[in-house]
């Protein structure tokens, strides 16, 4: 790794290949889930090594630096940190996209490639989630890191009384086609709770509205400054 992360704009400042891209919704030009996000960073890897404690301070420093050019443009827009071969790193702010598909089949889709980027990264950005029987089932390996979204969704299943479990394979079980019964969400860094629009239910609009309250606080806080 270089001795110091930089940023884009600084002087004689070259990025190189990106080899780690983490997307993070912000609102309000804040970033609600920031120590969420740092958490899951410094579980995450570029070239097969852990990102170094350094990386993560500039990171936290660099967050607010970097909403405060941008807000204005996109203060509900999302964050990007872009971390090269060398291990320097850039952050940018750009607009919000909205998921181009709310269907169930996308979004195991987009889960499946997640955990595929994961196999490198070490973290996956997106995961699919599924409410059944009372239980709330996501989709990750035994042992690997949840992203900063999906320790959301844990904790707030947990403080709903919800037990919590991990069941490797649901997203590809839905892309097979195999029967899969209950309500299923996208849990997504860059998206945040989202329910499947063909496949939501109470419990499953009750995370995602949970989230939405989350981003409406921090708009709020924002104006009232």
């Amino acid at each position: 790794m270089a001795d110091k992360p930089g940023l884009q704009d600084m002087e004689g400042f070259t990025l190189g290949s990106p080899s780690l891209v983490c997307r993070w919704r912000i609102a309000g030009g804040t970033l609600p889930l920031m120590n969420r996000h740092m958490r899951a960073l410094g579980a995450r890897r570029v070239n097969g090594h852990r990102v170094s404690t350094e990386l993560v301070a500039w990171a936290k420093q660099n967050v607010e630096w970097s909403l405060a050019g941008s807000a204005e443009e996109h203060p509900d827009g999302v964050l990007m940190l872009i971390v090269d071969e060398r291990g320097q790193a850039a952050m940018t702010v750009g607009p919000y996209e909205p998921l181009p598909s709310l269907a169930l089949g996308a979004m195991a889709r987009r889960a499946l490639d997640s955990a595929r980027e994961a196999q490198t990264s070490g973290v996956a950005p997106e995961t699919l989630v599924c409410v059944r029987d009372g239980a709330l089932l996501y989709d990750l390996e035994s042992g690997q890191p949840e992203s900063g979204v999906l320790t959301l969704v844990s904790d707030l299943a947990k403080t709903f009384g919800i037990p919590v479990t991990r069941a490797e394979g649901l997203a590809a079980a839905v892309v097979s086609g195999e029967p899969c019964e209950g309500e299923f969400l996208l849990a997504s860094d860059e998206h945040g709770i989202v329910e499947a629009a063909d496949r939501a239910g109470g419990l499953a609009a009750r995370l995602a509205g949970s989230y939405q309250t989350l981003l409406a606080k921090a708009r709020r806080t924002h104006a009232a400054r």
